[in-house]
């Protein structure tokens, strides 16, 4: 009887002595990421921010943990990127073009024309120019860790078929609050527009603007099918998409948890690239069966669109800075002559 009285009090005692660290780790609680994003979670951008977070878990065991926060619930990339600056906010994927007022070499991706398909563009992004160019974002509070693809960029509108450059005449076009994007299609012709992603559709659906220009998976996940009648195959521009996290917040994170982002992003840009393209090459046929009427545009259609943006393109390059616009001319002569670029 006393025996198990001794050991009944010794167990208690235990406990008593252990009650505070399992206190304490009941307490410690995993480092909350936001990650915010523009398009809604069935999207490919969705897909890929999920895939992101799983990674992250995954390899901090718990420890930190992704916030998804989508359809631009957290803002416009441009208020996204705002509050990453501040560090308001931990982590976002945004377009490129919309960074072109923080950064400006970042307009190098809006060159017409400047990619023929998406070896090219992989291969320029993820080597050197590539990270020349997001080796400005710490600079300014931001760190990009990677891109991802968005696709290139394809018509709709809901006056009319573009099939030659004269059908940009006199239609609204929205556009990315961007200086290229906006002097790329006044010179086209069209009336450009610039607004947030976040207010396109509303303004397609009331038309306040007649068009926009996006990736077909962009126009299937948005259903501007729902608002536009004729889709355009312009493939006009590549549109990558950048994931950064906010300068301060990086740099108060441990070099173990910096490689648990880094190595996850890495793995969710493949990820999210394959998705992409799969999705894309499905979303022309998904679109039609929602009722837009699809066209193409000849070869010398396309030919005179990028003769009228001779001066755009030069422009470009004075803006990014010719050393940068000449290394990229240089990868891509050598890409295209067959070499595997540096």
């Amino acid at each position: 009887m006393k025996s198990s009285r001794r050991t009944l009090l010794a167990a208690i005692a235990v406990l008593h002595l252990f009650a505070p660290l399992a206190a304490a780790a009941q307490d410690i609680k995993p480092r909350l990421i936001r990650f915010g994003y523009g398009l809604n979670e069935d999207s490919n951008q969705g897909r890929a921010v999920k895939f992101f977070a799983e990674e992250v878990e995954k390899a901090s065991g718990g420890k930190m943990r992704i916030r998804a926060v989508g359809s631009a619930a957290l803002g416009s990339d441009v208020q996204m990127q705002q509050a990453l600056v501040g560090g308001a906010q931990e982590m976002m994927v945004g377009s490129t073009a919309t960074l072109v007022g923080i950064t400006k070499e970042m307009a190098l991706w809006d060159t017409p024309f400047l990619f023929n398909n998406v070896a090219e563009a992989d291969a320029v992004l993820d080597g050197p120019v590539g990270q020349k160019v997001m080796d400005k974002l710490p600079e300014k509070g931001l760190v990009g860790l990677v891109y991802w693809e968005n696709g290139f960029r394809n018509m709709t509108n809901s006056k009319r078929p573009i099939t030659k450059l004269e059908d940009f005449d006199g239609i609204k076009l929205r556009v990315m609050q961007n200086p290229v994007y906006l002097e790329t299609f006044k010179t086209m012709g069209a009336n450009a527009v610039p607004m947030a992603f976040s207010e396109l559709f509303t303004a397609l659906e009331t038309k306040t603007v007649d068009g926009q220009e996006n990736p077909y998976t962009t126009i299937l996940s948005s259903k501007f099918y729902e608002v536009q009648r004729f889709v355009s195959a312009t493939n006009h521009v590549y549109s990558p998409w950048i994931v950064m996290v906010s300068k301060k917040y990086w740099d108060a994170l441990s070099r173990d948890e910096q490689r648990v982002l880094m190595d996850a992003a890495r793995k969710s840009r493949d990820f999210e690239r394959k998705d992409t393209r799969e999705a894309a090459a499905k979303a022309v046929a998904e679109l039609q069966a929602k009722g837009m009427q699809f066209n193409s545009l000849t070869p010398s259609e396309t030919d005179k669109m990028r003769a009228r943006l001779t001066q755009i393109n030069a422009s470009i390059a004075t803006n990014v800075g010719m050393d940068l616009w000449n290394e990229a001319q240089a990868e891509l002569s050598k890409i295209r002559s067959g070499g595997k670029g540096r």
